[in-house]
């Protein structure tokens, strides 16, 4: 805390009333959003009294804080969850990096379709899950597809598809849409989706018994083939509720500074575990956990009931998610998930634990080896690496190291202009970046590390000082085989870094992370001109059908990936063969060669 007499100054004068304040550092960056039932009590124990090693850190890089006053606790605790996905301290507990889950959507058009996704926010669907991984959604998807008829196009084609001649489809592009059918269909697929299979199987089961009697063999093994799906895709079922009503299940366990949150989801009799989060923990537990929900549920929808234990405080959290029925089973099978999801919670936590004290321990001593070795303190890095064929995709990657992680918000591509040299890449692609933050009083890293030796740190080292922007400049070495070997000072001295230490495993990491950011960039700027020029060899192929086909298809593994019956909802069936002929030739003359 290098600001101490302005912080006391402030905390003379905090309210007592409920609000949130937000923590920053010695260059202004918010690193934690807080809440308080009174501000004045809660901020000022951040800086009187001993903390465990986690607060401590936290309020070691505390050079000034700010805050902002509610009506009501209710408010404060609104507003830190806005707080947080605005700025994304890191010292905030934060939902799994902003991962989501997927879900099975089923719309609510005249003539509706299933899709698999994961974002919840169209009100005009329903959405079921969420599913353990994309696979089992997608699995379960194609199943509900072959055994209801829905429209399977996202834009209704201009005359029935081969989905219609297969029996899959009910064709609305061509024929009067019933909506009775249709609302019968979606009625089977929700009961199908809460676990409630048993008249479908039964129907099955009739229809392959009088297939087999008709003499229909194939028929009847369609038949047991979507029997035997059914049982695949709905055998995981671990406990069942008769009222099938959909549950979330939350809890969490702490020691020695860090939180585990587990949460179980129940859809339709069916449990899927997952495990959500370990983090470190900086502030209550309860605090941590409510906020951990709240943004949980700002990217998926709320079931009918959440299950928490007795001891938590639920009463704000169920004014704001008052849509579902937030209970503390006493007794019964809920309390038995209640105890379930809190003994997996220790559980991982106590599986986890080592492995991430471990990893952290290791990060913080390879920074304290990159400052030792640089005499300054370092905190955040960029690293840059071009990439080229023949000249051709001229490109360059930049990520983002803060204390050893990366940060992946704030990495950067660069499509560089006509390539002339390695070298001259690598000076305008410097140039951009530090011309740009001069530009905008942006942030400037403690260091800078380009891909390469002497001849990229003379480069790089050029724009630096014709620009005169404080950063320090290193290149990585690297041996014949490519990989890191050393470390280099801007003045073309080698800085010795032993291959066993933690250091040199950081800046191998750092060196994988930016080659592998270059290349997926170029891959898809390549990609992006192979579908183009693909494109352009296709005869009845021009602007707007290009871009019909890019619109639907996306990339060109996925038009690949079609037959032509689907290419033809695009565009006529002839340019459809056409555009087939070409994709497939090229796959032959790949392989011949």
């Amino acid at each position: 805390m290098a600001n101490m007499a302005k912080i006391q100054d402030k905390l003379a004068i905090l309210p007592a009333l409920p609000g949130c304040y937000l923590m920053k550092n010695i260059d202004g960056d918010i690193i934690y959003v807080g809440k308080a039932k009174k501000l004045k009590n809660r901020v000022r124990q951040y800086f009187v009294g001993a903390h465990d090693f986690k607060t401590t850190r936290l309020v070691a890089n505390i050079d000034d804080f700010e805050y902002i006053v509610t009506g009501s606790e209710k408010e404060a605790l609104l507003l830190e969850i806005n707080l947080i996905k605005k700025h994304t301290p890191p010292y905030n507990i934060m939902f799994m990096d902003d991962k989501t889950y997927p879900y099975i959507k089923l719309t609510k058009e005249k003539a509706p379709i299933l899709r698999v996704v994961r974002n919840t926010k169209d009100r005009k669907a329903e959405y079921f899950g969420p599913f353990p991984d994309s696979g089992a959604a997608w699995e379960t998807m194609k199943l509900l597809n072959q055994l209801y008829p829905l429209r399977k196009c996202r834009h209704l084609p201009k005359k029935a598809c081969l989905y219609y001649h297969m029996g899959q489809c009910l064709a609305p592009c061509e024929q009067a849409i019933d909506e009775k059918v249709y609302a019968d269909m979606a009625n089977g697929i929700r009961k199908f989706l809460k676990g409630d299979v048993k008249e479908i199987l039964t129907q099955l089961k009739a229809d392959m018994q009088q297939a087999s009697e008709e003499l229909a063999f194939e028929k009847a093994q369609e038949k047991l083939n979507l029997i035997h799906a059914i049982e695949h895709v709905t055998a995981k079922q671990q406990i069942d509720f008769k009222d099938h009503k959909d549950r979330d299940v939350f809890g969490y366990y702490v020691d020695k500074g860090y939180i585990s949150i587990q949460g179980f989801f129940v859809r339709g009799g069916k449990l899927l575990e997952r495990e959500l989060s370990i983090q470190p923990l900086y502030e209550q537990p309860q605090d941590a956990f409510i906020s951990f929900i709240l943004q949980y549920y700002t990217k998926n929808p709320l079931p009918q009931e959440i299950l928490l234990p007795k001891e938590y405080e639920i009463e704000h959290l169920q004014e704001i998610l008052s849509e579902a029925k937030i209970l503390q089973p006493l007794r019964g099978d809920k309390l038995k998930l209640v105890e379930m999801v809190l003994a997996n919670a220790k559980n991982a936590h106590q599986q986890k634990f080592e492995l991430v004290e471990r990893k952290e321990s290791r990060r913080e001593e390879a920074m304290q080896q990159l400052c030792q070795l640089l005499h300054k303190d370092i905190h955040r890095i960029e690293l840059f690496d071009n990439s080229h064929i023949s000249g051709a995709f001229n490109v360059s990657g930049m990520v983002v190291f803060k204390d050893g992680e990366p940060s992946r918000q704030d990495y950067r591509t660069y499509r560089l202009g006509e390539y002339v040299s390695d070298l001259d890449s690598m000076k305008e692609v410097v140039y951009r970046r530090y011309f740009r933050l001069l530009k905008e009083k942006g942030r400037f890293p403690d260091l800078l590390i380009v891909d390469g030796g002497y001849l990229q740190i003379e480069a790089a080292k050029e724009i630096i000082e014709a620009l005169d922007v404080p950063v320090t400049l290193c290149g990585l070495v690297k041996n014949d085989n490519h990989r890191t070997a050393n470390l280099m000072n801007a003045e073309g001295e080698i800085l010795p870094v032993e291959r066993d230490s933690s250091l040199f495993f950081l800046l191998t990491q750092m060196q994988d992370e930016v080659h592998r950011f270059a290349i997926s960039y170029h891959r898809k700027l390549r990609g992006k001109a192979m579908t183009k020029s693909i494109l352009d060899e296709v005869e009845g192929i021009g602007e707007v059908r290009k871009k019909e086909i890019w619109k639907h298809f996306k990339s060109l593994k996925r038009l690949k990936e079609a037959d032509v019956d689907e290419i033809a909802q695009v565009v006529p069936r002839k340019v459809a063969q056409n555009i087939f002929n070409i994709l497939h030739s090229t796959d032959q003359i790949e392989s011949d060669a």
